[in-house]
Order: structure tokens, then C-alpha cells, then sequence
């Protein structure tokens, strides 16, 4: 058997596959907060809960319905970034000329209530769900399961796509531009509480797309998303608040350094993105691709 530093290839390269399946979640999760913070300077902690959201979504469209992955895939998203509208217009367009610290606080408030309603509806123990794709292909090197590659490349199309609308088109930069000078904007005719609003309701429908996409993987519980939620928020400080590419890059970059951990040091692999974190705000306080305001 060939090895690559005293380790199997096998080994390693099922670690490279692991950890690019967990920066799939972080990218995508790291995303849709970038999204938020970038766009509406509010530092959204329900964000694990909305993704627990979208897995629960995609269970019970499937057990009470009948309606499978591919669908869920699409209605999922929709029917949570819907939710995640009413959340914005009730709740948190108070808060925009606050300090941080107000928005934080009641996100966090909103998740501790809504995982509290989903645990005792619910319960605490996880809930299996078929997807699809069974079976996998045998590389010679590795066995690379069908599923697991799908959610790498949706992954990737996902973030490649919301890069491209955000930076590279009028839409985008009407969202940019929101975020400098509303006044400005709402001079070309363009209604800045509502792009806000559905700002926060895309930032909200990639949450429940990752939810989706997690389903089949891990078992659907209420606690899915705090288990999450805090290594996506240290990706974000580290690719910088805000900032698109920086939540892109660093969520999968940062899944491949976890994953390699697992391999050469597994003692630390639980903590690697944290020192990871400590070192970049030693060096680059706003982050590698963040910029001071």
C-alpha cells in the first residue's frame, strides 16, 4: 500500500473527501452569514437554527407528503427564507441603526426558543432520512460515495453563483451600494427596505439548503445546528466579516486543514480552526479577506 508521509493514501484521501464535505457545510453556512452581516450589519446566531430548520423541513415534507430530496431541495429553502422574511420585518428592522451587540442578543434568543419548540415537539434524538444517490465509485485510491460528491459539487455552484450575482452584477451592486449609502441608492427608484428584507430571506434559504443537504448525512435533530454554528462563525471572522470570497474560501479550506488534522494530529483536530482564528486576528484583525471599516 502506498503512503504519503507515513499514512495510507487511503486514509488520507478519505480525510481530503471528509473534509471537503464539512467545508461544503461551512462555505455554504459561512455564506449566508457573510450575506447577512455584509449586507445588513446584523450578526445573525440563528443561522445554525434556520439549518436545522431546513433538514426538519425536508423530514417532514417527506413523512408527511410524500415529497422526496430533489424537490425538498428547492421547496425547502423557499418555504424557510420565507420564514426567515417574517423573522426580518417583525423582529430584527429595528435593530439596524442599533449596536451588534442587539441584534446578537435576539437571534440568539430566537434560536434558543425555536430549538426549544422543535426538541419538545420532537424530541432530542435524531431522525433518519433517505437521500438519494445511493452506492459510490471504487477510484482505486478511495471509494468516493455518489452523495457525498454531489454535496461538494452543489456546494460549489452555489457559492460560485451567489459570488458572481453579488459582485459581478447590477443586482449586486444595487446591495453593495445599499450598505454605503441607502439614500443614495433609493435615489435610482430602487426600494432598499425590501432589498434588505430579501437580503436576509436569501442569507436564510442557504442555511435550509445546507440543512438539506445535511440531511441524509447526519440524523435530523433540533441540535444539529449548534454543533455547527460555532466553527462557521470562527470561519467567518477568519475569512473576514462580510466578506463573500473570504466565507467561500475559508469554510472549504478550512474543512481540508480539519480533515488532514484528523489524520496527523487527531488530538487537535477539534480545535484547529480556533487557533486558526486566534492566529489570524493576531495578524489581520478584520480578517485574511476583510477589510477595516
Amino acid at each position: 500500500m502506498i503512503e504519503i508521509f507515513g499514512v495510507p493514501t487511503q486514509a488520507l484521501f478519505g480525510q481530503l473527501l471528509l473534509g471537503l464535505i464539512n467545508g461544503s457545510f461551512y462555505a455554504l453556512l459561512s455564506l449566508g452569514l457573510a450575506v447577512i452581516f455584509g449586507l445588513m450589519n446584523v450578526i445573525n446566531f440563528a443561522h445554525g437554527t434556520l439549518y436545522m430548520m431546513g433538514a426538519f423541513a425536508a423530514w417532514m415534507f417527506a413523512m408527511q407528503f410524500g415529497i422526496g430530496y430533489w424537490p425538498s431541495l428547492i421547496l425547502c429553502p423557499i418555504v424557510i427564507g420565507l420564514f426567515g422574511i417574517v423573522l426580518e420585518r417583525l423582529f430584527l428592522r429595528w435593530l439596524y441603526h442599533l449596536d451588534h451587540l442587539y441584534g446578537l442578543l435576539l437571534t440568539f434568543g430566537l434560536a434558543l426558543v425555536i430549538e426549544g419548540l422543535y426538541s419538545n415537539t420532537f424530541g432530542t434524538s435524531g431522525q433518519p432520512y433517505n437521500g438519494p444517490l445511493s452506492g459510490g465509485a471504487n477510484l482505486g485510491f478511495m471509494f468516493l460515495p455518489y452523495y457525498r460528491a454531489w454535496v461538494v459539487v452543489a456546494s460549489i455552484a452555489v457559492c460560485g453563483g451567489t459570488w458572481y450575482v453579488i459582485e459581478r452584477t447590477k443586482l449586486g451592486a444595487y446591495l453593495r451600494a445599499a450598505t454605503e449609502n441607502a439614500e443614495l441608492v433609493r435615489a435610482f427608484g430602487v426600494n432598499v427596505p425590501r432589498l434588505i428584507t430579501l437580503t436576509f430571506g436569501f442569507g436564510v434559504a442557504l442555511a435550509a439548503f445546507a440543512g438539506v443537504l445535511a440531511a441524509p448525512i447526519d440524523n435530523v435533530s433540533p441540535q444539529m445546528g449548534e454543533h455547527i454554528i460555532i466553527i462557521v462563525f470562527a470561519v467567518v471572522v477568519i475569512g473576514g466579516m462580510g466578506s463573500i470570497m473570504g466565507a467561500i474560501v475559508s469554510g472549504f479550506a478550512l474543512g481540508v486543514i480539519e480533515g488532514f488534522t484528523k489524520v496527523f494530529y487527531p488530538e487537535a483536530s477539534n480545535i484547529v480552526v480556533f487557533v486558526i482564528m486566534a492566529i489570524v486576528l493576531l495578524i489581520k484583525p478584520a480578517g485574511l479577506f476583510g477589510q477595516t471599516r
